[in-house]
């Protein structure tokens, strides 16, 4: 596998049962959901041991992201090869038919909660459908301390306790990792540092239909994890960089991660010299150039552009609104 192979990498989504999940995935992903199963994630870009990502055209086909990282880091990950030992963003769409639990992710920083394969977990979402229900709980009522949720789960009133809005489609939420959070009835792209470490405080004493069980608590983890200070989380405000013949607007900038949103019908440039980017269509499709080749990508895929491929212009079909990630250069 050498650096001459590299070129803009599409992506098998993979399906995960979730007791909160539903079939809306199916309107947005090309790939069949499992028959009679509640689908409430595609990871649609993992490097994780036990799920990751295939390659699905082009002559690296069936190759898998977890190999690339090992046998070409510097032509996938450029100057930023030497900073990680595997590629450090988990990407998803969540169909949240039901409510989630109420949860919290360690930071990096909280060692003692976080496995040695594992990092902190922080995570931002972007609102791609909503329902009647829909509701985003995100950071704690001010005032409210260890003591009163402690009393609040043995009355079963968490909820009471938790900041909520109503979110609305293009919305985007940056979730800091110890923020208690939960969401319902809608469907997000969702990206997150690469890690699986979660700790649910409170699942609305539901049973899961799987296995006739009530799902597992970890209590004491999850308020060990808390920052208290996070209280009443609202959607970010978008920053415009483009607004003329094509609209940029800048969703997320943290320190794992940076999101931008691109709507409108002509051709632009995606993509930098020497680092990675991903991209997400959620509406519409494109061709990316490289190479004066061209490289489809439609409503629902992801794609990932190796540093060595740096940018590339993107002509779309019609309208298309599309998501750009970086990993951002420390």
């Amino acid at each position: 596998m050498s650096r001459s192979k590299l070129y803009p990498l599409k992506f098998e989504p993979i399906y995960q049962y979730r007791i909160w999940g539903g079939r809306r995935l199916a309107d947005l992903l090309i790939k069949p959901l499992p028959p009679d199963e509640l689908v409430g994630e595609a990871w649609i870009l993992s490097d994780r041991d036990d799920h990751p990502s295939k390659i699905t055209d082009g002559p690296l086909k069936g190759q898998t992201i977890s190999q690339l990282f090992e046998h070409s880091p510097e032509a996938l990950m450029g100057k930023l090869a030497s900073r990680f030992r595997r590629f450090p963003l988990l990407l998803k769409f969540l169909d949240c038919r039901k409510v989630l639990s109420v949860q919290v992710h360690p930071a990096d920083d909280q060692k003692k909660y976080i496995p040695a394969v594992e990092s902190g977990k922080t995570e931002a979402w972007v609102v791609l459908q909503t329902g009647k229900q829909a509701v985003i709980y995100a950071g704690l009522k001010p005032g409210t301390t260890e003591e009163k949720l402690r009393d609040a789960l043995k009355k079963h009133e968490v909820a009471d306790d938790l900041a909520r809005f109503k979110p609305e489609t293009g919305d985007s939420v940056l979730i800091k990792a110890g923020t208690v959070h939960s969401l319902g009835d809608m469907v997000v792209f969702e990206v997150q540092e690469n890690s699986d470490v979660t700790y649910r405080l409170y699942d609305w004493d539901r049973v899961d239909e799987k296995t006739g069980k009530r799902r597992d608590l970890q209590v004491d983890e999850a308020l060990a994890c808390i920052d208290f200070t996070k209280t009443a989380i609202q959607p970010v405000t978008p920053v415009i960089q483009v607004a003329e013949r094509i609209l940029g607007e800048k969703l997320i900038e943290d320190q794992h991660f940076t999101v931008w949103r691109y709507t409108g019908t002509t051709s632009f440039m995606i993509g930098k010299q020497n680092t990675p980017r991903v991209l997400v269509c959620i509406e519409g499709a494109g061709e990316v150039e490289y190479n004066q080749d061209k490289y489809p990508l439609a409503k629902g895929e992801v794609m990932l552009l190796p540093a060595i491929v740096g940018a590339c212009p993107l002509t779309p079909r019609g309208r298309i609104i599309l998501l750009e990630i970086a990993i951002p250069e420390k």
